[in-house]
Protein backbone atom coordinates (compact mmCIF):
# COMPACT_ATOMS: atom_id res chain seq x y z
CA UNK A 1 0.00 0.00 0.00
CA UNK A 2 3.17 2.41 0.51
CA UNK A 3 4.32 3.17 -2.44
CA UNK A 4 8.18 2.07 -3.27
CA UNK A 5 9.13 5.21 -5.44
CA UNK A 6 9.29 9.11 -4.99
CA UNK A 7 7.59 10.85 -1.71
CA UNK A 8 4.32 10.17 0.04
CA UNK A 9 2.67 11.21 3.42
CA UNK A 10 0.69 8.85 4.99
CA UNK A 11 -2.28 9.72 7.72
CA UNK A 12 -3.09 7.23 9.80
CA UNK A 13 -6.54 8.02 11.44
CA UNK A 14 -9.91 6.42 12.61
CA UNK A 15 -13.00 7.46 11.79
CA UNK A 16 -14.42 7.92 15.38
CA UNK A 17 -11.23 10.11 16.57
CA UNK A 18 -11.92 13.71 17.25
CA UNK A 19 -8.15 15.08 16.45
CA UNK A 20 -8.16 12.78 13.27
CA UNK A 21 -11.34 14.81 12.56
CA UNK A 22 -9.71 18.13 13.21
CA UNK A 23 -6.49 17.49 11.41
CA UNK A 24 -9.29 17.39 7.88
CA UNK A 25 -9.15 20.99 7.47
CA UNK A 26 -5.29 20.89 7.61
CA UNK A 27 -4.99 18.10 5.20
CA UNK A 28 -7.08 19.88 2.78
CA UNK A 29 -4.41 22.96 2.38
CA UNK A 30 -1.19 20.02 2.12
CA UNK A 31 -0.22 20.49 -1.32
CA UNK A 32 3.27 19.76 -1.61
CA UNK A 33 3.18 15.75 -2.02
CA UNK A 34 0.91 13.04 -2.42
CA UNK A 35 -1.20 12.40 0.75
CA UNK A 36 -2.24 8.56 1.65
CA UNK A 37 -5.10 8.50 4.15
CA UNK A 38 -5.00 4.60 6.19
CA UNK A 39 -7.67 4.36 8.08
CA UNK A 40 -6.56 2.17 11.04
CA UNK A 41 -9.43 0.01 12.01
CA UNK A 42 -9.68 -1.38 8.37
CA UNK A 43 -5.74 -1.73 8.23
CA UNK A 44 -4.43 -3.17 11.21
CA UNK A 45 -1.89 -4.52 10.21
CA UNK A 46 -0.28 -2.19 8.11
CA UNK A 47 -0.92 0.39 11.25
CA UNK A 48 1.09 -2.49 13.19
CA UNK A 49 3.87 -2.73 10.89
CA UNK A 50 4.70 0.98 10.82
CA UNK A 51 4.51 0.58 14.71
CA UNK A 52 1.62 3.44 15.37
CA UNK A 53 0.15 3.43 18.60
CA UNK A 54 -1.45 6.60 18.77
CA UNK A 55 -3.28 9.15 15.98
CA UNK A 56 -3.60 11.06 13.97
CA UNK A 57 -0.15 9.56 13.04
CA UNK A 58 1.53 11.13 9.87
CA UNK A 59 4.77 8.78 8.15
CA UNK A 60 6.41 10.52 5.55
CA UNK A 61 8.00 7.92 3.16
CA UNK A 62 10.65 8.29 0.57
CA UNK A 63 11.01 5.64 -2.00
CA UNK A 64 8.88 2.84 0.42
CA UNK A 65 11.32 3.70 3.46
CA UNK A 66 9.84 6.04 6.51
CA UNK A 67 11.62 8.95 7.05
CA UNK A 68 9.92 10.89 9.64
CA UNK A 69 7.12 10.86 11.92
CA UNK A 70 4.46 12.89 14.05
CA UNK A 71 1.48 11.86 16.07
CA UNK A 72 -1.56 13.75 16.95
CA UNK A 73 -2.64 17.48 15.86
CA UNK A 74 -0.03 19.10 13.36
CA UNK A 75 -0.11 22.74 11.67
CA UNK A 76 -0.14 22.71 8.17
CA UNK A 77 3.66 24.50 8.76
CA UNK A 78 4.40 21.18 10.71
CA UNK A 79 3.50 19.05 8.47
CA UNK A 80 5.32 20.83 5.81
CA UNK A 81 8.83 20.69 7.70
CA UNK A 82 7.99 16.68 8.32
CA UNK A 83 8.09 16.18 4.58
CA UNK A 84 11.53 18.26 3.75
Amino acid sequence: MIPNQGRVLVDFYADWCRPCMQMNTVLEDFKEIPLIKVNVDQNKELAQEHGVRGIPCFIYFEDGQAKARATGTQSLQQLKDLTK
